[in-house]
């Protein structure tokens, strides 16, 4: 217990609220764009790309994810999917999404309509609360949820997000102090946000057991 370690709790609290007023705000802790390098037990299988862009008084959000995984020079496993928010302030207008996950695709669309939103998923649908926001990692806002939509499935997702310790997240360009959050329930993941409110890194279980994480390229 020292001053020094009072004041940097205090400067932490202090970044972190205010990256929640200025997300509040409708500002962005980010530049145009952001960049991961997926690794899969520590190999590299692919990348995870978003794109900012002020549109007028609107925001697009554009994700880009490409994973493979090889065996023996043969592509066991592929992933690839596609996805553009649209933002109004903090409210959701309009999400469209397509998946291909190894050969099994996916299409969504989700459009607000009143205090609502409205999500065709794979000939299906599905009314949402009009709060609701996509399971998309760049959010931080998504950490005081307990439900998500799954923008791959156009599901709905039931959560529970903890708050864990700080911690240094190594990125390409050096560490990084952020916050872990850990997701349980339909979404199964930890989170890392910095004290900007940016997404710095992912970790989770891929289905055959091996060990997925993003790392940030900045």
């Amino acid at each position: 217990w020292s001053s020094d370690v009072c004041s940097s709790d205090l400067l932490a609290i202090l970044l972190t609220l205010s990256s929640v007023v200025a997300s509040a705000a409708g500002a962005l802790p980010y530049g145009p764009s952001l960049s991961f390098v997926a690794y899969r037990n520590g190999e590299p299988i692919g990348r995870h790309t978003v794109t900012f862009e002020r549109d007028g008084g609107q925001l697009k959000v554009s994700t880009s994810i490409d994973l493979a995984v090889k065996f023996m020079g043969f592509t066991a496993y592929r992933y690839s999917h596609r996805a553009q928010e649209v933002w109004s302030g903090d409210s959701l207008v309009s999400l469209t999404s397509t998946t291909n996950d190894n050969g099994t695709k996916h299409n969504v669309m989700a459009t607000r309509q009143a205090d609502d939103i409205s999500v065709t998923h794979d000939g299906n649908r599905t009314v949402l609360p009009g709060k609701t926001l996509p399971s998309s990692h760049w959010n931080i806002e998504q950490v005081r949820q307990s439900m998500l939509l799954n923008t791959q499935k156009g599901t709905e997702a039931k959560v529970n997000i903890s708050q864990g310790p700080r911690e240094n997240v190594k990125t390409l360009s050096g560490f990084v102090p952020a916050t872990r959050y850990s997701y349980t329930g339909d979404v199964a993941m930890d989170q890392w946000f910095d004290d900007r409110g940016r997404w710095v890194k992912t970790s989770f279980q891929a289905s055959d057991g091996s060990t997925i994480e993003y790392v940030l390229q900045e």
